[in-house]
């Protein structure tokens, strides 16, 4: 992106049509950045469920004008149940399965995250839960049209999804995967964001849906339990920060990878390449993306569990050992090989001058895959 879009009465920026709509809808009432992107979420879960949902996860910064930036870290923590012991008397002893009941091991974070940014609006100009969860209760409830994107992903993904409990039922039509434009009703999902809007969001932990969801996971092998949903709560913290010629980046702590894109920008900024689309343009960021993942993969982690910090890893002691290690001519071989993962991001700005970066996804395409 070489242009930079101006305005004043604000902005929203999704991977789905109709979750930009409801973003902007939410600002042209007079609603803030955070409760477009609020209503946003519960929309892009339901329009476009094969990259993120109420299951997943979520991400947040959040600047307001004259303020720090704060972010929002809503990943819920891994079961209680979820031992080395545990899995290894489920018969899985070095690793971890990747779909089904055993790869749903930790807290849905991502409606925790909804609640807590909420929490950040002046209550006495905030809209109502139930307008801002009304477009996505509309689209579950009615049907989407399922995007070619899903479409793709469901066809390409099904082998390892058709027999866990729940996926076919809600993202097969007739048995088979659904075509670009075909309708997909998600009646559930409907009541449950219904339920929500009518009985706050942290019902979703403390009250009957969370009691629903954890009867639900443990039927189908999930060490998920009704107490882990009980003491999750989203965390709300400084985000990490880091100088370049440009000015102030920000982005999330660990466990998340926000360090790694913050590496590889200020790895970038100081080999000072001058034309873009060049050839040390595109090097230029291949070698600094290298760099930031051989750290991120030998060091990132738990950040209770962490020897450095990673706001540590900003420092310029650190960027210029790893910028110095690039050369500018030869690429350096690869050592490890690619892992999957995706998911998807959403913007938003308001007329006061609060922006809102967010992330909600499942780590990789329909998650563990049990609906």
């Amino acid at each position: 992106m070489l242009n930079t879009a101006y305005g004043y009465q604000g902005g929203f920026s999704a991977p789905h049509r109709l979750a930009t709509l409801t973003g902007q809808n939410v600002l042209a009432k007079g609603g803030s950045a955070i409760e477009a992107m609020v209503a946003a979420a519960a929309t892009i879960a339901v329009v476009y469920p094969h990259m993120n949902g109420i299951g997943g996860d979520g991400f947040w910064i959040i600047k307001r004008k004259g303020e720090a930036p704060i972010a929002i870290e809503a990943c819920g923590q891994a079961a209680a149940l979820a031992t080395p012991e545990w899995y290894g008397a489920q018969g899985h002893h070095n690793t971890i399965p990747t779909r089904g009941g055993l790869a749903a091991l930790t807290v849905p974070g991502t409606i925790g995250g909804w609640h807590a940014a909420l929490s950040l609006v002046d209550p006495r100009r905030a809209l109502s839960l139930s307008d801002l969860l009304s477009d996505a209760i509309h689209y579950a409830k009615t049907g989407i049209a399922v995007s070619g994107n899903q479409a793709d992903c469901t066809a390409q993904k099904l082998d390892g999804l058709a027999q866990v409990p729940g996926f076919a039922a809600q993202f097969l039509i007739d048995h088979r995967p659904p075509k670009a434009g075909d309708k997909m009703v998600q009646a559930a999902l409907g009541q449950t964001l219904a339920h929500l809007a009518e009985n706050g969001l942290m019902d979703f932990y403390q009250g009957r849906i969370a009691q629903k969801h954890a009867n639900y996971l443990e039927a189908n092998g999930s060490p998920l339990r009704g107490q882990d949903f009980a003491q999750y709560q989203a965390r709300i913290t400084k985000p990490l920060q880091v100088t370049t010629s440009l000015g102030q980046l920000y982005n999330m702590t660990a466990p998340t990878q926000g360090v790694s894109s913050l590496m590889i920008l200020a790895l970038f900024d100081r080999l000072k390449v001058e034309k873009a689309e060049s050839f040390a343009h595109l090097h230029g960021l291949i070698e600094a993306t290298k760099q930031a993942f051989i750290q991120r993969n030998s060091a990132l982690g738990d950040p209770r569990n962490m020897q450095v910090s990673a706001q540590d890893w900003l420092l310029d002691e650190n960027l210029d050992q790893k910028v110095a290690a690039i050369n500018s001519e030869k690429a350096m071989a690869w050592p490890y090989v690619p892992s999957e993962g995706d998911t998807i991001w959403m913007g938003a700005s308001d007329a006061e001058g609060t922006v809102v970066s967010f992330i909600q996804s499942v780590f990789w395409e329909f998650g563990s895959g049990l609906t």
